[in-house]
């Protein structure tokens, strides 16, 4: 499914989310990098609006590796990276969440954009971001969510499962993908039970924010 809307997904991800997700990416990397070389782990990195953030932010002498199960998705992150000079910072893999192929304690920083909500076993995608960060890394996971406000939630549903479907799905020509991606997010769990799940994987000092009145949520835990 990913593959087949990839040449489509970035343009109709600026204009459903009005461009509010790039604050949220920017929210995010303010939490993975600290000035220091580090190596940063993106998980399920898409087309590599997340990758390409952390490889110009991130210190000189950082890399950052974008894991993807999709190849159609992750074949547009070298151009992006290449347009904003930094491909020499940047390495990509295709691998699955829930099974990374990199030993214990690879990496300083794991993030997830948008991502973690697609997995079959979050528990065991929430394990393996765990198990490959050193200790006193942190993983920062921003994932869309429902908002707790009645009306808005109203107008929330309104716009996310009638109107994205049929501005998605008209723009992508994939109007199934565009029904999935409103449903995802409805079951996503929610903050507290989230937050729950990322301290049974083992990170403490777990946090959830709410980001533009809960339509976007950040989790940051440490190792």
């Amino acid at each position: 499914m990913f593959d087949s809307i990839a040449p489509t997904y970035d343009r109709l991800n600026h204009i459903l989310s009005l461009d509010v997700d790039r604050l949220w990416r920017r929210h995010a990397i303010r939490a993975i990098v600290d000035g220091t070389p580090q190596q940063i782990l993106d998980v399920a990195c898409g087309t590599g609006d997340s990758t390409v953030a952390a490889a110009r932010s991130a210190a000189p002498g950082s890399r950052v590796v974008g894991v993807d199960i999709s190849e159609g998705m992750m074949a547009l992150v070298r151009a992006k990276a290449e347009k904003e000079g930094v491909a020499d910072r940047i390495s990509l893999q295709v691998a699955d969440g829930e099974d990374l192929p990199f030993g214990e304690g690879s990496f300083d920083r794991v993030t997830c954009a948008f991502g973690i909500r697609n997995f079959e076993h979050k528990d065991l995608g929430l394990k393996e971001f765990h198990r490959v960060l050193r200790d006193g890394g942190r993983a920062v996971i921003l994932e869309l969510s429902l908002p707790e406000r009645k009306g808005l939630r109203k107008l929330y549903d309104l716009y996310f499962l009638h109107i994205l479907p049929k501005v998605g799905g008209l723009l992508s020509g994939k109007k199934e993908a565009y029904r999935y991606l409103p449903a995802s997010v409805h079951g996503f769990p929610p903050e507290g039970e989230f937050r729950t799940m990322m301290e049974a994987a083992g990170f403490r000092n777990v946090t959830g924010k709410a980001l533009t009145f809960g339509l976007c949520r950040m989790f940051v835990g440490e190792k």
